[in-house]
């Protein structure tokens, strides 16, 4: 597989290039991943596509999951745990994930389960950090409508407008 990584300009006059790696399930998170990509001038790699090689001078990685289980996809984790540590101590991380917004669930059991268990994106940002990233921004959700999606209403946009907070 050939493609380009492209150079992002930061606003503090770094230049960086950046890689956004997801898993998705039934969609969603791909689209996110693309409105990230495009609002930072990049590619998307899906995580059975990814490896380390991949990682080399890169300044800003971007790894998105939807939250399965109040946890990234066994992919992403396992991705993840493959990561040197320390390999990515020159780099800038963000995580985001898909997740049901817990206002929209009714039962208030399920309800209390969802927010104690939490969502992948936490869990993302804490495995790249560990790894040596350097955290910028916050780590994400962005809303599904159900369990299979559809993405709520706006949030391609919002996707596109915290990817650009990453450059600040």
């Amino acid at each position: 597989m050939s493609f380009q990584l492209t150079h992002i300009s930061m606003s503090k006059g770094l230049r960086m290039r950046s890689l956004i790696i997801y898993d998705s399930v039934f969609g969603n998170t791909k689209q996110i991943a693309e409105a990230i990509s495009q609002a930072l001038g990049t590619k998307t790699i899906p995580v059975n596509e990814a490896n380390l090689t991949l990682l080399e001078d890169v300044g800003l990685l971007v790894v998105g999951s939807p939250t399965r289980g109040f946890r990234p996809t066994p992919a992403i984790s396992q991705f993840l745990k493959s990561i040197p540590t320390g390999q990515l101590c020159t780099m800038h991380i963000a995580g985001f994930d898909t997740r049901i917004d817990v206002k929209t669930i009714k039962n208030k059991f399920f309800r209390f389960i969802v927010q104690k268990g939490g969502y992948a994106a936490h869990q993302i940002v804490r495995e790249l950090v560990k790894k040596g990233g350097t955290q910028i921004g916050t780590a994400e959700g962005f809303f599904v409508d159900d369990r299979e999606g559809p993405l709520t209403p706006g949030e391609i946009e919002r996707a596109a407008t915290w990817a650009k907070s990453l450059l600040n």
